[in-house]
């Protein structure tokens, strides 16, 4: 029961999600225990030398051989003095691997007091060292190695001699005849395996998940830097079968933070009343079966962070779920802003979602007051009046706020769209017309293409580099790769489709399906959009434009086999990892294929407006487009070219048909339900006279209409008897058809207004310079269409054959 009394216990140790991940991986995969005593280490001095110069150790030059040995005896001359039963425990008391590389200045003093003297002794001693560990002598410690450059590069061969003979060379050929993987790579793999067996005997069939998680750690600390080429490190072990069926199939897994529980979700937040942290998790709990985990973490976010720790900051000592009712205003009043982005300081913004964290309180309050009368003696104790009101959580105003705001950011880029699509066509084409250049040109040789002159150099980690004029760096395949993606993913698959970012990152070759219809025969393709947001799959028909995207992403991402490689892929929203699959959305990411991330489309994105040069119409910035923004766009695209609202709603998965109309941004939900009853009324009130066949004139008055649609530059689409909305305006009106044959008199009226733009920049008449952009728009997007007219390639779409087991 929380009183004034109630004690307050100190911070829990804050941990974001990725790190607790990380250590319940350790926990799962713990590495194995150093072995305290082991037979070779058990030895007398005499045996140790008999076994470190014994074949296949022998050097074949007899005065590198003669050092070794001398180094062996001065090496066990120096251990023999050191406290200890075994060579190792003596090696471990010596205190030599706290000076790291500098390690020899122990052994090297002690021989100097005993008038032993030599400048070949330090070369000596590290010979001698490495024949003790690879006759397994002494297992130096992990971390002592991973800073010991000059051992750990000759362990490899030396362990590779008797150790494991036939488990180096399996890894070193299964490197050699893998092509992703690099010579740097390859290196590292047989060092790090080297090191591990080096640390903690056996053979490579005994490295656990738990030892590369060891050591990566390690080499983490001792380097200050993460590792190179952990991921093909793991892989090629895995590959090899060394790590067994159930380990996680990439490097990657084991780093992702994975789901949470609710006592970890809620100690992020440091919450200093303990027992206030216990009724949150308490809560949390009774909650998580029926929420997601996302609205699960989202739910902690509120209570604890942007609730109680608000209180706990600005009330310090509070401890009662009573509050006081200034205290309760203050909070609301905190809640409705918040710092501006990157900074604490500066004038505080609006917070948007302040609503969400309303709502989420009071249901809090509300809970615990329904579940008292069941079970009065848990939840009974914590109930107290809710500090947000009915009238706190009213959706209404809000909502219609939230639609305006969104209506006005639908207007602002659907104009526009066309220099958006036009843009990540051209950066697909030329970044590709660039990579090709500079993979036909030599590293150190210069090239030219599209009047930029590039100077290619050696290629580095995989990437191809080059540098312009100005010596700046640009890889060449990223560019190529961030082009062709902006343009499938981030731009026609969402703008063709209206499906949300996490359904398009779901989609796979499996996806891509035919339907015969019954009357033709005819086939249909069919994209099905997996389970999402509502737990209802659909279907979509594929256009032959966007089938033209579909096939070029799968032969893009096809391998050597002809087949859509199977990668897992991280759900961000669950926070658990999917099985394998042919996802469509997948790159090369070094050694290994990657499914590409939600935050790697935004930043797709991103990079193909900034080429647009479109600028926010409110604070004069780079125009933002977010994924979602283009499902806002397709649906009000659809129902403005005459798509019936309940079709779109089913198209684009939604339940409830308000929310379909909440999504376009035509003509508000009001409008379109008065003119319908308008048209009932209308109807039942006519005279059933007026339903008759049509006069010579009237019929000639409607043919009429069909023979004045014909324009300089195509034919309008109109309706009979409807007006130009565009005021003759025909190259920004969707409804206007262009004419293939009128292409040289629209590529002039593209020109004009190109010259046109430039004037009026040079001479200040900003007023004009927007409406003819979005001219310029709509002439580009009529050419465009000629153009896709005109290439009548037929579009190979092929679809996967599912394996089916018995």
């Amino acid at each position: 029961m929380v009183t004034a009394a109630a004690t307050v216990s100190a911070s829990p140790t804050r941990s974001t999600g990725p790190r607790l991940g990380r250590e319940a991986m350790r926990t799962r995969f713990p590495p194995r225990p150093i072995d305290a005593t082991w037979l070779t280490t058990q030895c007398d001095r005499e045996t140790a030398i008999r076994w470190a110069t014994a074949a296949p150790f022998v050097i074949s030059n007899p005065v590198v051989q003669a050092k070794r040995v001398r180094g062996l005896r001065h090496l066990l001359d120096w251990l023999a003095d050191q406290p200890g039963d075994t060579w190792q425990q003596r090696w471990t008391n010596s205190g030599a691997e706290t000076l790291g590389p500098g390690w020899r200045q122990k052994p090297v003093t002690w021989l100097a007091e005993r008038g032993q003297r030599s400048g070949w002794l330090p070369s000596e001693l590290s010979s001698a060292l490495l024949a003790l560990i690879f006759a397994d002598v002494v297992r130096p410690a992990l971390r002592w190695l991973v800073c010991v450059p000059s051992i750990k590069s000759e362990l490899a061969d030396g362990l590779a001699l008797e150790r494991d003979s036939g488990g180096f060379a399996r890894l070193r050929e299964h490197c050699q005849t893998h092509s992703g993987i690099t010579q740097q790579a390859a290196r590292l793999t047989t060092q790090r395996a080297a090191v591990i067996v080096a640390a903690k005997g056996e053979t490579l069939a005994d490295i656990t998940v738990g030892d590369v998680l060891e050591l990566v750690d390690t080499e983490t600390e001792m380097l200050a830097a993460w590792p190179r080429a952990v991921p093909v490190f793991y892989q090629v072990l895995r590959d090899l079968g060394i790590f067994g069926e159930h380990a996680p199939l990439r490097f990657r897994q084991l780093r992702t933070g994975g789901q949470l529980t609710p006592e970890q979700l809620v100690d992020r937040y440091g919450l200093q009343c303990r027992p206030i942290r216990d009724l949150l998790v308490a809560y949390l709990r009774e909650r998580q079966p029926s929420l997601d985990y996302n609205s699960l973490r989202d739910l902690a976010y509120f209570l604890a962070r942007r609730f109680w720790r608000d209180l706990e900051v600005h009330h310090p000592g509070i401890d009662s779920l009573r509050l006081a009712p200034e205290v309760a205003a203050a909070w609301r009043e905190r809640l409705l802003t918040k710092p501006p982005p990157g900074s604490d300081a500066g004038e505080p913004i609006p917070r948007i979602s302040y609503r969400e964290c309303l709502v989420k309180v009071r249901a809090f309050y509300l809970d615990l007051s329904q579940w008292a009368l069941e079970d009065p003696a848990r939840w009974a104790p914590w109930v107290a009046p809710c500090p947000v009101g009915r009238d706190d959580v009213e959706h209404r105003k809000a909502k219609r706020r939230h639609k305006a705001r969104m209506d006005a950011r639908t207007r602002e880029r659907l104009p526009v769209l066309p220099v958006l699509v036009a843009t990540v066509e051209q950066r697909r084409l030329a970044s590709a017309e660039l990579l090709a250049a500079a993979q036909r040109t030599e590293p150190g040789q210069s090239f030219a293409v599209a009047g930029q002159q590039l100077t290619r150099l050696r290629p580095w980690a995989g990437k191809l580099l080059v540098a312009d004029t100005a010596d700046h760096r640009r890889d060449l395949r990223r560019e190529e790769e961030y082009a062709f993606w902006a343009w499938a993913a981030a731009v026609n698959v969402l703008r063709l489709t209206g499906i949300r970012i996490e359904e398009l990152m779901e989609a796979t070759h499996h996806s891509l399906l035919q339907y015969r219809l019954p009357t033709t025969g005819e086939l249909v393709p069919l994209l099905q959009i997996a389970p999402s947001k509502t737990d209802a799959e659909r279907l979509l028909v594929v256009s032959p434009e966007l089938a033209d995207v579909l096939s070029a992403i799968i032969v893009r991402v096809r391998d050597e086999t002809g087949t859509v490689p199977l990668v897992p892929a991280y759900d961000w929203h669950e926070c658990v990892w999917r099985p394998p699959a042919p996802v469509l959305f997948q790159r090369r990411f070094g050694t290994e294929n990657r499914a590409i991330s939600h935050g790697t489309i935004r930043k797709m994105i991103q990079a193909a407006l900034a080429d647009t040069g479109l600028t926010d119409p409110i604070d004069g910035g780079p125009l933002n487009y977010t994924p979602h923004d283009f499902r806002r766009l397709f649906i009000t695209d659809a129902i403005l070219n005459g798509l019936p609202p309940h079709i779109a709603q089913v198209i684009a998965g939604h339940r409830d048909i308000n929310v379909t109309m909440g999504y376009k941004a035509i003509y508000p939900e009001e409008s379109i339900q008065a003119h319908l009853a308008f048209l009932a009324r209308r109807r039942s009130l006519r005279p059933s006279e007026e339903y008759r066949v049509p006069t010579d004139e009237e019929w000639a008055e409607f043919l009429g209409h069909f023979e004045r649609r014909k324009v300089s530059t195509g034919i309008c689409a109109r309706a009979y008897s409807t007006p130009c909305v565009h005021e003759h305006a025909c190259l920004r009106c969707p409804m206007h058809w262009p004419d293939p044959a009128q292409r040289p008199r629209i590529v002039d009226i593209r020109d004009n207004l190109i010259a046109r733009i430039t004037e009026a920049e040079r001479e200040g008449w900003l007023g004009e310079v927007e409406g003819l952009r979005i001219s310029l728009a709509g002439a580009n997007d009529k050419l465009a269409q000629i153009d896709r007219r005109r290439a009548s390639a037929v579009v190979d779409l092929p679809t996967p054959t599912i394996r089916r087991e018995n």
